[in-house]
């Protein structure tokens, strides 16, 4: 129950800033159709942990802030690269490790490294995700580790 009430709260307020309009008549309206919305996904059985994972919290909530700003210096990166004249392209296939212990953990990671410019999740197994980098420095900063370390973290499985 907790997570069909968090899940109206947040289609709720993303209905209230997306329409723009708060006359009683479509706050209701809003109201009723969220409802609706929330009654069909739990029908559907789609309202659980790893359908609206309100148990990462924060946590997610500073990753994501840390995960943006790597994508921005991923994108200098890649910007780099494509406006130089020598194109330094050295496209590199790899598996690297995943120590996520669930599967929305390894999936947040997998699509972590694909929003990422310049690095793209090809395939995800328990061990590893099979990872095409624009370059070998791309690889390597995955090889580091420090975003396995943080969705870990942002998991609940580790320190960030």
């Amino acid at each position: 129950m907790r997570h069909a009430l968090s899940l109206f709260a947040v289609l709720y307020g993303l209905w209230l800033a997306l329409s723009g309009h708060y006359t009683p008549f479509l706050l209701a309206i809003g109201a009723v159709c969220t409802a609706f919305a929330v009654a069909v996904a739990m029908r559907m059985d789609v309202v659980d942990h790893e359908g609206h994972p309100i148990h990462l919290g924060l946590r997610t909530v500073l990753y994501w802030g840390w995960l943006t700003g790597q994508i921005v210096l991923s994108a200098l990166a890649v910007s780099r690269i494509v406006l130089s004249p020598r194109l330094r392209i050295d496209p590199v296939l790899e598996t690297v490790p995943a120590s996520q212990k669930s599967d929305l953990g390894r999936v947040i990671y997998a699509n972590s490294i694909t929003l990422t410019p310049g690095t793209l999740s090809t395939s995800v197994t328990e061990d590893g995700i099979e990872v095409h980098a624009l370059s070998r420095h791309g690889m390597e900063a995955l090889r580091a580790g420090d975003m396995d370390r943080r969705v870990s973290a942002a998991e609940g499985e580790g320190e960030a």
